[in-house]
């Protein structure tokens, strides 16, 4: 049995699927109930992308795009996913959106969700502290040891292989961390308004917390903002902060941002 200083156990694993890595640390809990919770978290993120994909014809939402199945023909997860986007739509005065080139694709909110039901589904499974990163979607719950927080990395889009920030999850049991930006994967962010790529000042925009279904979709959003209006959205939501860097080199970031780091 852990003594009082000694770290829980870790349960480690990387899976492929959704087009990305999710890796998974999960501490404390028993070791059996703990991996049979993790075996059924990989299976959901493998049902999740083949509901979800926007590049597989058979999927739920291709079919659901074409009218070729109702909301209430697919699964439950359909309908809940779609009520989500629809609320981060609202809250986002349209900037974040549920549609891309006039077809239903809700990929922006997708992975941020699967991230945080996966890691959600290990804590009830009795862990005591997980971090799942679902390509660079992280959600993290509990702790991995006693008087030590989970801490995140923030890469620095602008110098490759260095940090940008480092955020601490201490002083709380929740907290999630997000980035969208064009350092991995391009111009790939579009804006809702235009239809085409979103073209700001902007070079990443990295969200901070309880929520990582949120922290994905204010991230997004904020980016197709710009750094000046997308600060100023930002600092409206409550128990969030954000970190901003444009490609001139300039970091901008919400007021509270600094209890975070560390």
């Amino acid at each position: 049995m852990a003594g009082p200083a000694e770290a829980p156990a870790a349960v480690r694993h990387a899976e492929e699927v959704m087009g990305t890595v999710f890796s998974f640390d999960v501490r404390g809990g028993d070791p059996d109930t703990v991996r049979a919770a993790l075996a059924e978290a990989v299976a959901g993120l493998h049902r999740v992308d083949a509901v979800f994909s926007t590049y597989r014809e058979d999927s739920q939402i291709s079919r659901l795009a074409r009218d070729e199945l109702t909301v209430a023909e697919c699964d439950p997860e359909v309908a809940e996913v779609l009520e989500l986007g629809a609320e981060a739509e609202r809250l986002s005065d349209g900037w974040f959106s549920l549609h891309y080139e006039g077809r239903l694709d809700p990929t922006g909110i997708v992975k941020g969700w699967a991230v945080e039901r996966a890691a959600r589904r290990l804590l009830r499974a009795g862990a005591t502290g997980v971090s799942l990163n679902g390509g660079g979607d992280v959600q993290l719950l509990g702790t991995p040891g006693p008087q030590r927080p989970w801490r995140v990395g923030v890469a620095d889009p602008l110098r490759p292989g260095g940090l940008a920030a480092v955020v601490s999850a201490a002083g709380t049991s929740e907290l999630a961390v997000a980035t969208s930006g064009t350092a991995e994967r391009g111009a790939h962010i579009v804006d809702p308004r235009t239809g085409r790529s979103a073209v700001t000042d902007l070079v990443a925009v990295t969200v901070v917390t309880p929520s990582v279904t949120w922290a994905d979709c204010w991230a997004t959003a904020a980016f197709a903002m710009g750094s000046r209006e997308g600060l100023r959205w930002l600092e409206s939501l409550p128990d969030v902060e954000a970190l901003l860097i444009t490609a001139g080199d300039e970091v901008r970031c919400t007021g509270g941002l600094a209890s975070r780091l560390g």
